[in-house]
């Protein structure tokens, strides 16, 4: 349970930075602005700020959880745990706020939020037992 755990930390951490990167680096992209449902120059530049720092904290979340792949490793599990859990309830709660707060975006919303979820789940079989 605890491979099964950081491989989908390790997968919702990669999902995050990629993230970060459509936000962050590349929001004026034709391609990043039609999956974020950017229409016009205009809007893309009123929107650019927010989607910067927004993916900065999608990094962040990456981070930590990252940073709690790394504790495990370094057999510090319950500093691990509390990060990975920290993470990933951080990411699974910011996709589920995109599912409710934007229907349109659900398959974003589930691509963002699925692998967190699962890294819980198993990670609470993983920690617990």
């Amino acid at each position: 349970m605890l491979l099964t755990t950081m491989i989908f930390a390790g997968l919702a951490a990669a999902i995050h930075v990629y993230i970060f990167v459509l936000e962050s680096l590349r929001w004026d992209f034709p391609a990043t602005r039609k999956a974020f449902g950017v229409k016009t120059d205009a809007e893309a530049a009123a929107t650019r700020p927010m989607a910067f720092n927004q993916g900065f904290y999608n990094l962040f979340l990456a981070a930590m959880t990252v940073a709690g792949i790394i504790f495990v490793l370094a057999s510090s599990p319950v500093v691990g745990a509390t990060l990975i859990f920290a993470g990933t309830g951080s990411m699974l709660a910011a996709g589920l706020v995109l599912l409710i707060s934007s229907p349109k975006l659900a398959r974003a919303a589930m691509i963002q939020l699925t692998a967190p979820a699962l890294a819980i789940i198993f990670g609470l079989f993983a920690f617990t037992h």
